[in-house]
C-alpha cells in the first residue's frame, strides 16, 4: 500500500468532515427564517425589524458555511 494513497484518502475524509459545519449553518438559516416568518405572521407591524435581524442572522450563519468550504478546499488542494 502506497503512503501517498493513504495520505490522499485521509485528506478526503478530513475535507468531508470539515463540511459537516455547513449542515449546521443550513439548519441555523432555516430556523432563523422560520422564526422570523412566524413572528411576521403573528405581528405584521414588526416586519422591518424582524427582516433586518433575520438577514443579519442568515449572513452570519452563511459565513460559517463559507469558512467550512474554505477549510475543505485547503485540505483537498494543499500540495504536500
Amino acid at each position: 500500500m502506497d503512503g501517498q494513497f493513504l495520505l490522499d484518502a485521509m485528506r478526503f475524509v478530513g475535507a468531508g468532515l470539515a463540511m459537516i459545519g455547513a449542515a449546521g449553518a443550513g439548519v441555523g438559516i432555516g430556523l432563523s427564517v422560520q422564526g422570523a416568518l412566524g413572528g411576521m405572521a403573528r405581528n405584521p407591524d414588526t416586519y422591518g425589524n424582524l427582516l433586518t435581524n433575520m438577514i443579519l442572522g442568515v449572513a452570519f450563519s452563511e459565513s460559517i458555511a463559507i469558512y467550512c468550504l474554505v477549510i475543505a478546499f485547503l485540505m483537498l488542494f494543499k500540495v504536500v
